[in-house]
C-alpha cells in the first residue's frame, strides 16, 4: 500500500496529525497534488496521511465488469467478509489500526488523537471510522460524503460484493445508522456543493441530517452554491477545515 504523508516544517511530539481519505478511483496522490492542503498544515503545525482508496496489483481482484465504480480505487473503506474480496479488501484495519501503527513507529507521528476528513467515498470513510474508532479519530469533516451508502447505488454495489447480502451488516458502515445507533461529542463539519452531479442519487446529505438531528449529534453542513464533485470544490475550503480539525487536536482535556 502506498500513502502521501507531509510533515510541517516544525514538528514536535504532539503535533495533531489529520489523516484524509479518497474517493472514487482516487490513489493517494489526489489529494497530494490537487486538494494544496500543504499550505494551511505548515501554517497550522498539522501532519497529513493520505492512503491510498484501496488495494493494488495484478493478484487483487476488481469489479468482474471492470466497471470505474468498484475494486481497485473503491474499497469503501470496509473490512470485506465476502471471498474473494475478503483476502485484501481489509480497508477498515489499514486505516484504523495499521497506517497509524506504520506512522507512528516509522515517522515518529503521534496517533493516539487523530483527526479525520475525506472526499465522496473518502468522506464516507471518514465519518464511519470516526464512529466506529471516536476515542481515536477525535475530529472529524467530509466533502461531499456518500452519508447512507446502504440506500444508494453506490454503497449497495460494493457493500453486497464486499460484506454480502444480508443488509443488517451494513450498518456498521452507514455514517447515518451509525449516527442513529450511537451519537458522538464531536462536531462534524461538511461541505457539500449544491451542483454536485451527484447529489440527489448517491449523496442525499438530507438523511445524514435528519439522523443527526434525532441523535442531537452536532453538526455543520453547508451547502455551497454553485460548486460540484470536484477538487476545485475541495481546494476552495480545505483551509477551513484543517482549522476546524486543529481547533479539536490542540484541545486539552479541560476544554483550552
Amino acid at each position: 500500500m502506498r500513502f502521501g504523508l507531509y510533515r510541517p516544517p516544525v514538528m514536535s511530539p504532539t503535533t495533531p496529525v489529520v489523516f484524509w481519505l479518497s474517493g472514487l478511483t482516487c490513489t493517494e496522490q489526489n489529494f497530494v497534488t490537487k486538494a494544496g492542503a500543504q499550505r494551511a498544515a505548515a501554517e497550522l503545525g498539522i501532519a497529513l496521511v493520505a492512503p491510498d482508496t484501496s488495494p493494488r496489483g495484478d493478484s487483487v481482484p476488481s469489479d468482474p465488469d471492470g466497471a470505474w465504480d468498484f475494486g481497485h480505487g473503491a474499497g469503501f473503506y470496509v473490512d470485506a467478509t465476502q471471498a474473494p474480496w475478503s483476502t485484501h479488501y481489509q480497508m477498515g484495519t489499514y486505516v484504523c489500526d495499521e497506517l497509524p501503527a506504520l506512522v507512528a513507529n516509522e515517522f515518529g507521528l503521534d496517533t493516539s488523537r487523530l483527526g479525520i476528513s475525506g472526499h465522496s467515498m473518502g468522506g464516507h470513510g471518514a465519518l464511519i471510522t470516526h464512529f466506529r474508532h471516536a476515542r481515536r479519530f477525535v475530529s472529524v469533516s467530509a466533502f461531499a460524503p456518500i452519508v447512507a451508502p446502504s440506500a444508494v447505488p453506490w454503497g449497495q454495489k460494493a457493500f453486497a460484493y464486499l460484506l454480502g447480502e444480508n443488509r443488517r451488516t451494513w450498518a456498521a458502515y452507514d455514517a447515518t445508522a451509525s449516527v442513529s445507533a450511537a451519537a458522538t461529542g464531536a462536531h462534524i463539519l461538511i461541505d457539500q456543493g449544491s451542483a454536485d452531479p451527484f447529489l440527489d442519487e448517491q449523496l442525499q446529505p438530507q438523511r445524514f441530517i435528519e439522523a443527526c438531528r434525532a441523535a442531537n449529534q452536532p453538526l455543520t453542513l453547508r451547502m455551497r452554491a454553485g460548486y460540484t464533485h470536484s477538487y476545485f470544490f475541495v481546494a476552495s475550503f480545505i483551509d477551513e477545515h484543517l482549522r476546524h480539525h486543529a481547533a479539536a487536536l490542540t484541545q486539552t482535556d479541560d476544554g483550552v
